[in-house]
């Protein structure tokens, strides 16, 4: 018997002002209702505009669990479709990029549409005559999403026809965006290869919740980092040697608790928020050569000071994309199930800046984000563990009071201790309000 469908109350008897119960993490049906309506009314994170450079071009991918497309259609927009025939429900596009000209065309019965999904041809179509064809919802072709943004090359999607604007969503957040794209010199940003993808064995809003999680790199990683360093410090090396590019990266994640508390976590409504408010672990990098001087040509001297000065850590935007501006990273967190998630880290190019950024870059995806990372496989432990541990029936809830201040409003923008939970709880408070959106309706 279904415990949490239509009932709006039970989702909020789920979420406490400083605990969580176990049941948002390991229950699948709570798992279905988040892919029915979290992931419905809210902007989520679909691609960059450089995956579909040329006309035709597409890339497969799923907003929660529902598969769609984007595409750029003859128009040069981008358009997002729902990724079935609306014939027999047939997958119109299985390859995860691709080109398919002028038209989709189902392999099954070779319904073919126009690249904005309208409805092009069907074979022997006289055989639909006086049927009521016209009438019927296959007749407007494959559905497109209910509403898409492009917002500076990142394009975004809401499932549902209705709620709440991109602008209203975003807010303010949106300045994390704006900061990684205005580092080019050109304003703009490209792909650079595909992402490092691997699965974890957990609940989707574990790794999301970590992000902004300063207290556990000093703990979790000191057996990655902390050896690194340790190897680092023990090296027989001239005096004066300089750290190796690898080693700016690694160390700073075994920096002590003072330099988290002091970084600052900034949080925003509607679950978004970041850490490195003042400085971050990207803060101290050395300089690339030529770099400031594009981006003062570009920008004048005093705006490219301001860019470049902005180190934020990792910002979160709800429900399930992080960014890192000073080193164009995007990790997505794709929900599989209650207990599975797949995370794919994507790289970004500053159009017209030196290659040496993006090598810095892509190495810091290497040893943090990959597969056989360092320093990645240390988290995964954790939320494994997790996982596996909220099984456990000694207790049913889940402790985010770290810095709880009675009172809390997640409606207004808040800079706070950077070691404080806030952030979790701030995201568990839009979990509430957009879970149940739309299952007020469904049970009146």
């Amino acid at each position: 018997m279904s415990r949490y469908a239509n009932n709006p109350q039970a989702i909020r008897n789920l979420i406490r002002p400083t605990e969580v119960h176990r049941d948002v993490y390991i229950d699948q049906e709570v798992f279905e209702l988040e892919m029915k309506h979290l992931f419905a009314n809210t902007w989520v994170f679909v691609g960059h505009e450089s995956q579909t450079p040329n006309k035709g071009d597409y890339f497969t991918t799923e907003i929660g669990t529902q598969p769609v497309i984007m595409v750029r259609h003859s128009d040069n927009e981008i358009y997002v479709l729902h990724n079935r025939c609306p014939h027999k429900g047939t997958k119109i596009a299985i390859d995860r990029t691709g080109n398919t000209g002028k038209f989709f065309r189902c392999p099954y019965h070779a319904w073919s549409f126009k690249t904005n999904g309208c409805l092009l041809a069907i074979p022997l179509r006289k055989g639909y005559k006086d049927t009521g064809l016209e009438e019927s919802e296959s007749v407007h072709g494959m559905a497109p999403v209910g509403a898409v943004k492009n917002y500076r090359g990142f394009i975004f999607a809401r499932l549902n026809k209705e709620g709440p604007d991109f602008e209203s969503f975003f807010g303010e957040a949106l300045s994390s965006f704006d900061n990684m794209v205005d580092r080019s010199p050109e304003g703009r940003l490209e792909v650079a290869g595909p992402p490092l993808r691997y699965m974890h064995r957990c609940n989707w809003k574990m790794l999301v919740e970590n992000q902004t999680d300063t207290c556990h790199p000093m703990v979790a990683h000191e057996s990655s980092a902390g050896t690194a360093i340790d190897l680092w410090e023990k090296m027989d090396k001239p005096e004066g040697t300089k750290k190796p590019m690898a080693m700016e990266v690694i160390a700073p994640f075994m920096s002590p608790y003072e330099f988290f508390e002091n970084m600052g976590i900034r949080t925003w409504p509607n679950g978004h928020g970041h850490t490195g408010v003042h400085h971050s672990i990207h803060s101290d990098y050395s300089a690339i050569p030529g770099y400031f001087e594009q981006m003062v040509e570009a920008y004048g001297e005093e705006r490219a000071k301001a860019i470049l000065g902005e180190n934020r850590h990792n910002t979160v935007y709800f429900p399930n994309i992080m960014i890192k501006g000073p080193i164009q990273q995007l990790r997505l967190f794709t929900p599989i199930a209650a207990d599975k998630t797949l995370v794919e880290s994507y790289i970004y190019r500053l159009v017209g800046a030196p290659d040496m950024l993006l090598e810095r870059t892509a190495m810091y995806n290497r040893m943090i984000n990959a597969p056989t990372s360092m320093v990645g496989h240390d988290d995964l432990e954790m939320y494994e563990r997790a996982q596996e541990g909220l099984h456990s029936d000694g207790l049913e809830w889940v402790n985010v009071q770290r810095l709880y201040q009675e009172g809390e409003n997640f409606d207004e923008i808040a800079v706070e201790n950077g070691t404080t939970e806030r952030q979790m709880r701030n995201q568990f408070h839009a979990w509430e309000k957009y879970m149940t959106m739309t299952m007020e309706g469904d049970a009146q």
